[in-house]
């Protein structure tokens, strides 16, 4: 069973913050979270003197910090990425014990390793779990964590960038579907990448990673590969589109581009494929229809 769809949502509201002092104040949430003293001290400060709704930069200083969403878009806890060096760490809270036993965090630390490992160019990730953590023990070790080192109060368990993408190519957990990109688009799509970081998608390279190559005379023809025409539904919506690079792009014409968005999402899915993706400000249901047309199929491989 695949573990359910989470996302990090980066933007942090005064109600996130009122959430966190909720699920702070529970002792069975906080017993092993060594830090959890000061972060309720720090919110209560923060909601106290600031009357903003929203509070990003401020929960931001000195790190990166989500809230953990479901796929209804609703907060069910939080992840904090510190980097220090190559090195980043990771701490981890499901928030409202009704979560627990969901599988939840392992979607959690599955969407954070992409962060840390393909945003923040990590070469490490280390997560310090309380031996007494049963729960986040166990899901530290199915994720892939390895033991690194062991004190009477703490355990640190380590994920090296190496190990990471082994992981990644060979069973690439969590996702519903594995995705199919041909020999050609892979080799186009890293240069692009490596060409113009501005036009980089943290999103669309692990994409690259997970993805299962094929030659482009092997390719099924309902895959959806670069500049192929294909049906969706996005959530209640059925629209037409073509997956293009970035300088063919033009989203009022249904041209969108694989460096962001539904372009990235869709990229090597198959008609029938349904899946969940996570937008700039929600979470969207998309399911790839009908393959109108593919370069490939079409024997067009100049395209």
């Amino acid at each position: 069973m695949n573990p359910p769809f989470v996302s990090l949502c980066p933007e942090i509201t005064r109600s996130d913050a009122l959430k966190l002092m909720d699920w702070l104040e529970d002792e069975c949430v906080t017993r092993h979270l060594s830090d959890s003293r000061h972060v309720s001290r720090f919110i209560e400060q923060v909601m106290s003197r600031v009357q903003l709704p929203i509070l990003t930069h401020l929960f931001n200083q000195g790190g990166r910090f989500f809230m953990v969403c479901d796929g209804h878009d609703r907060p069910v806890g939080f992840v904090r990425l510190v980097k220090t060096g190559p090195v980043c760490e990771m701490v981890l809270v499901i928030g409202n014990r009704d979560n627990w036993g969901r599988q939840l965090g392992a979607s959690a630390i599955r969407e954070a390793m992409k962060v840390a490992f393909f945003e923040m160019r990590a070469e490490r990730l280390i997560a310090k779990v309380h031996p007494d953590n049963a729960r986040s023990l166990k899901v530290f070790q199915r994720s892939g964590f390895l033991l690194e080192s062991q004190a009477p109060a703490l355990l640190s368990f380590s994920m090296t960038l190496e190990r990471y993408l082994r992981l990644l190519r060979e069973s690439p957990a969590g996702h519903a579907d594995h995705i199919h990109i041909t020999e050609t688009d892979q080799a186009r799509l890293r240069s692009l990448i490596a060409f113009d970081q501005t036009l980089a998608s943290f999103e669309l390279e692990h994409e690259i990673e997970r993805a299962i190559v094929v030659d482009s005379l092997q390719i099924s023809p309902d895959v959806v590969t670069m500049n192929s025409r294909a049906m969706l539904r996005l959530d209640d919506d059925v629209v037409e589109m073509v997956l293009v690079y970035p300088d063919d792009a033009d989203d009022s014409a249904g041209r969108l581009s694989v460096c962001a968005g539904i372009g990235t999402a869709i990229l090597g899915y198959r008609e029938g494929d349904t899946f969940d993706w996570r937008l700039e400000d929600k979470t969207c249901r998309i399911r790839i229809g009908r393959v109108l047309y593919q370069p490939e199929a079409a024997g067009d491989f100049h395209l």
